[in-house]
């Protein structure tokens, strides 16, 4: 890369290849298609090029390279759905915002640890943070209070969405689904119990109805907010 050439495609001018090629629109959707198929690491120039029957030259004449490649998926991903609309209640547009970026993190799960991290900057990205940032302010005024309330909501839906995306990782490594696992792990479990040295353990095993991912999402949500709006308002 020229030493003069911004660092973020999106502060670069589109490439205009001499040459006809697949637009940067294929490019992307041909891309995101193989990270939801077969994991981000299955995301190369050579593979999307292949999928897309055309030379790897042809998509570096477009792109500068895999790095820009993913962060136009990252944002293009955000943005195929539209945000929730704004109520100006600071609770319902938390928690709207937080089940919109669960179903992406599930539709898309590379996705996850691409933006746990440092944040995404493309457009869809930023209008999703300024969204999130002016639902805190409706709590508070003070604009570091609110990037802690959308830190931490952010992290429990990661930390909630990756726990629901390992079982069903789990599910295509071992061909089991949840209840076939357990009825494996069944006997097991039955003996360590009897033992009675896991009281607790026993009485969820037996007593406790499942809840689906979605009631157990929206209680932990719900849970969070509540504990937000207490520091808020003691």
């Amino acid at each position: 890369m020229p030493e003069d050439e911004p660092i973020l495609v999106w502060m670069r001018e589109p490439r205009s290849p001499r040459r006809q090629g697949p637009d940067i629109d294929r490019i992307v959707t041909t891309a995101i298609s193989i990270a939801d198929a077969d994991g981000l690491e299955a995301v190369s120039m050579r593979r999307v090029a292949a999928d897309l029957g055309s030379g790897t030259a042809t998509l570096y004449r477009a792109l500068t390279g895999r790095d820009d490649l993913i962060d136009l998926m990252i944002d293009r991903v955000r943005g195929e759905r539209a945000l929730p609309a704004r109520t100006g209640n600071w609770r319902a547009d938390l928690t709207a915002l937080a089940h919109h970026l669960r179903a992406t993190l599930l539709r898309h799960p590379w996705l996850g640890p691409q933006i746990a991290g440092r944040p995404a900057l493309g457009p869809n990205s930023l209008r999703e943070q300024e969204f999130a940032l002016a639902a805190a302010a409706e709590l508070t005024p003070d604009i570091a209070h609110a990037t802690y309330i959308v830190d931490a909501v952010g992290a429990y839906i990661f930390g909630a969405t990756t726990r629901q995306l390992a079982e069903q990782r789990a599910h295509r490594t071992t061909g089991l689904t949840e209840d076939q696992w357990r009825h494996a792990v069944g006997p097991y479990i039955r003996t360590i119990l009897a033992q009675g040295e896991h009281p607790n353990l026993s009485r969820r095993i037996h007593q406790d109805t499942d809840a689906t991912p979605e009631d157990t999402f929206a209680f932990g949500l719900t849970a969070l907010l509540d504990g937000i709006a207490h520091t808020a308002h003691p």
